[in-house]
């Protein structure tokens, strides 16, 4: 008997389809040094997978002088830029997403950065990729907060314990996790070791639409809502 589909696969972007990490890293140490503050490697890491308005923050108690919105507005346009040059795909993201959409699961993204970076790395995309985005601008809580997942499952016009979210950070993990969405780990720069991720998957690349239906399956819950920490194993 086939294993049945989820309703929707919900994405996230930055370490998950994109790793953009570096990208973000190197801009945020640059606008640090504009305003003769130090950022270090583990300042960036404290800011893995969560929202742009945490990082602006971050960046004021650093020294940078500006408003939130233009601190967003100026790391967006730096990393657009460097994505312009060079996407820097992660492995079986593309392929896997392509598979899903050519099986008739429906997409979508849910990232925290704002509209207009998600539709940038959209548009290397050479197919149609979502249904919906969902930004960290059109929300009011960022992950880890389920609020994003939740507004992609209701967009989509699913129950969100019918879908699958993709997740590479620990906010990330938790914030899909707890809207209900079985949810696939799949570490990059930290550890998910301590996430509640469904499942953790070491790479998505040689991942199939078979792989998802069979996550799906095995990790589905009943209910919308969760806060405990469910089991998972790591597949090879």
């Amino acid at each position: 008997m086939k294993t049945s589909l989820p309703a929707a696969v919900l994405w996230d972007l930055d370490g998950t389809i994109v790793d953009t990490e570096p990208y973000w890293m190197a801009s945020q140490e640059e606008l640090v040094a504009r305003f003769g503050g130090v950022w270090t490697h583990d300042d960036a890491m404290t800011l893995v997978g969560s929202g742009l308005d945490r990082t602006a923050r971050l960046l004021q108690e650093h020294g940078v002088d500006m408003t939130s919105h233009a601190i967003i507005d100026h790391l967006t346009a730096e990393v657009m830029t460097r994505i312009s040059i060079s996407v820097p795909w992660r492995p079986g993201a593309r392929e896997l997403l392509a598979a899903l959409r050519e099986s008739g699961v429906a997409c979508a993204l849910v990232t925290m950065s704002i509209g207009v970076m998600a539709e940038h790395v959209r548009s290397f995309i050479p197919f149609d990729a979502f249904d919906v985005v969902v930004s960290g601008d059109s929300v009011e809580n960022s992950k880890p907060h389920p609020e994003a997942y939740l507004e992609a499952a209701r967009l989509l016009g699913v129950p969100i314990e019918e879908c699958v979210a993709i997740e590479d950070s620990g906010p990330g993990v938790t914030s899909a996790f707890a809207s209900g969405a079985v949810t696939i780990g799949v570490p990059h720069i930290l550890s998910l070791d301590d996430s509640p991720a469904s499942v953790l998957w070491p790479t998505l690349d040689g991942r199939t639409v078979d792989d998802v239906a069979a996550a799906f399956a095995a990790y589905r819950r009943p209910s919308a809502i969760h806060t405990s920490i469910g089991s998972r194993t790591l597949q090879p």
